[in-house]
């Protein structure tokens, strides 16, 4: 644990875990605001299945071999269908130095949040 930040190992801490987790209005909000990026760490197979039409598509295995592609000056809000491998791979790339949470609800959650009227509430 001794090669882990300050602010990684902190996160470990479960009062601290709420600061690792966005909401989807916030993360709304965040990305029209251009402060924040969706990171979408499906496999293939999932994003056959249904697709986003924005945020970056990087599958989680393949994160190490392209850190270059996230941005440093943005919040990067990790999403699969639902958190349990958004959380592992938040915890990868803090470890990395990216300011990173993951997106409270999954992806299941974000599409609920903008289905029917509501979809216009993301600017794409």
């Amino acid at each position: 644990m001794n090669n882990l930040s300050d602010d990684f190992s902190r996160t470990i801490i479960p009062r601290e875990m709420p600061n690792a987790r966005i909401s989807a209005d916030d993360f709304i909000t965040a990305y029209n605001a251009g402060k924040a990026e969706l990171l979408d760490i499906r496999i293939a197979m999932e994003t056959s299945v249904w697709q986003l039409n924005f945020g970056l598509k990087i599958p989680a295995n393949e994160l190490p071999e392209n850190l270059d592609q996230l941005p440093k000056d943005k919040l990067i809000v990790v999403a699969c269908p639902m958190t349990d491998r958004s959380n592992m791979a938040r915890t990868y790339l803090l470890s990395k130095g990216f300011n990173v949470k993951y997106l409270q609800g999954g992806l299941l959650g974000l599409m609920d949040r903008l289905k029917g009227g509501r979809a216009k509430d993301i600017e794409i």
